[in-house]
């Protein structure tokens, strides 16, 4: 059996294609099985508000595709050029790896693990800013 296994600590929501999830009061594993699924943890979700950053609202995004209020074959080209944009001020090698994965992922319509990918540069993202602020 495959497919992406959700560990879900208790009261934890998911959103899978559209619908909201929430687990009982123990830990749990959920399988989904149908490939193509459009899944959220809301625990990572950002608030359209929090989307004030480069990183942050390519991440946002991804995540409107996630959610279904974003049309994929729209949004490509868009994202796609958005990633070009981050990995010409993001010049490290372990951010261009995480760019790499984030531009293969959309390619391959893998927009969670493209998300995945983008939110891994938020530390990084918040490090620069406050440097810059300072």
């Amino acid at each position: 059996m495959s497919g992406l296994v959700l560990k879900l600590g208790p009261s934890e929501r998911v959103l899978i294609n559209g619908a909201v999830i929430e687990n009982g009061d123990r830990r749990s594993r959920v399988s989904i099985l149908t490939p193509g699924a459009n899944i959220l943890r809301l625990r990572d979700a950002i608030h359209p508000e929090d989307a004030n950053t480069p990183v942050r609202r390519v991440c946002y995004a991804v995540q409107l595709i996630l959610s279904g209020d974003a049309d994929p074959a729209d949004a490509h080209l868009s994202l796609l050029r958005h990633i070009e944009e981050l990995s010409r001020v993001l010049t490290d090698q372990d951010s261009r790896s995480h760019l790499t994965q984030a531009t293969e992922a959309v390619f391959d319509e893998q927009y969670y693990r493209c998300l995945k990918a983008l939110r891994a540069l938020l530390p990084r993202e918040a490090r620069l800013l406050a440097h810059a602020a300072s």
